[in-house]
């Protein structure tokens, strides 16, 4: 009994001071780590999705449930984001707040100023303390726009903040959007994200939104001024390194693009859909490929497949055929055989000879 208790007391000692030996968990780096990607992974089941879209295919997703009726044509949509970008930033330029380019449409920007064609996806961010004013003194707001080089082109649009933009961490990944620019006429609209610092003890100037982009303050300020589709637009001060760390280097070179697109109700992309360019550089524009092209490219493609698969055949043929053949050539070990017949102790004499060097004549002497 007394040695039982002995035993406990040296074991809580040695617990004891190995505790003391620990740092505290709340300054353990690695805990701390930890303990913020639990955090992140945490579902809040009190948080549910503000924005809805249509869904039911990739074009689906690109669109205010609330204001759809429909997908639009490549046309259509092409001429919606033009005038929605145009009236945004003058919006925003004249609420005196600041917005810049951010993901595909900064990629776009960099290119030729321009959105993407293939792209349907619209993306801005702003700062926390925007964010914050927006949402007190501009959530709800319809801003009438009529297109200053046709008066003809009016339309409106919604800024619509999420309620739970004030949640600086994903929570549970339904509320990463903080706020949407809207086109009441089709739903399509733009996606606005806030970006805070959201550990300033732990990673001070080190920017992030709620899916997990992290910037400098040195890659966002000081902010360029530029032009995007006609309309002044700021973009980050360190867009290279963005966009490299974003997309990697691949995106900034490579000059064809090929891609497509499911429209609503299809499990196979449409004709209408397909979004394969091809970067012209005398005008600096993506053009996109005619059916004709597109098809002399798959067929080219699967030619130069198909020789690769027969390459891949004979080469594989002909490593089967040389072992095969090695296998034939392999020469026979006679020797073996002939002493396998010979009598027990000479062949024990012929096998001492080849492996024990003079030791053979010692034995063949004592045979006689």
């Amino acid at each position: 009994m007394k040695l039982r208790l002995i035993l406990l007391a040296l074991a809580s000692s040695t617990g004891l001071i190995s505790a003391l030996a620990l740092p505290p968990p709340s300054n353990d780096p690695k805990f701390r780590a930890w303990l913020e990607t639990r955090r992140r992974k945490q579902k809040d089941p009190g948080m549910p999705k503000y924005f809805h879209e249509p869904g039911g295919s990739e074009l689906g997703n690109h669109y205010d449930s609330r204001f759809y009726s429909g997908i639009d044509t490549y046309e259509n949509k092409r001429d919606t984001q033009l005038h929605m970008l145009r009236a945004y930033f003058t919006f925003f330029s004249e609420a005196s707040m600041e917005t810049w380019l951010a993901h595909g449409t900064l990629l776009g920007w960099w290119w030729n100023g321009k959105m993407l064609p293939w792209d349907w996806d619209i993306d801005t961010q702003v700062s926390g303390s925007t964010l914050a004013y927006m949402a007190e003194h501009h959530n709800g707001t319809i801003y009438n726009y009529t297109a200053t080089d046709d008066p003809d082109v009016k339309r409106s649009y919604l800024l619509d903040v999420n309620p739970a933009s004030y949640e600086r961490e994903r929570g549970n990944g339904n509320n990463i959007i903080d706020a949407r620019w809207i086109d009441i006429r089709n739903g399509l609209y733009i996606d606005i994200t806030g970006l805070s610092e959201t550990h300033p003890d732990d990673r001070p100037g080190v920017w992030s939104c709620k899916n997990y982009h992290r910037y400098h303050t040195t890659d966002l300020y000081p902010m360029r001024e530029s032009m995007y589709e006609g309309v002044v637009a700021k973009v980050p001060y360190a867009y290279d390194r963005i966009l490299t760390q974003e997309y990697h280097e691949k995106a900034l070179v490579v000059t064809d693009y090929e891609g497509h697109a499911y429209p609503f109700g299809f499990r196979k992309p449409s004709a209408n859909y397909l979004y394969s360019h091809r970067w012209n550089p005398e005008v600096k524009e993506w053009i996109k490929k005619s059916d004709e092209e597109i098809a002399e490219e798959k067929e080219e493609k699967e030619a130069k497949k198909k020789a690769e698969n027969e390459e891949k055949e004979r080469v594989e043929a002909e490593k089967k055929k040389q072992e095969e053949e090695g296998k034939e050539e392999e020469p026979k070990d006679e020797g073996k055989k002939e002493k396998r017949s010979l009598p027990e102790e000479k062949r024990y004499v012929e096998l001492e000879k080849e492996t024990s060097g003079l030791a053979h004549l010692r034995r063949k002497r004592d045979m006689f």
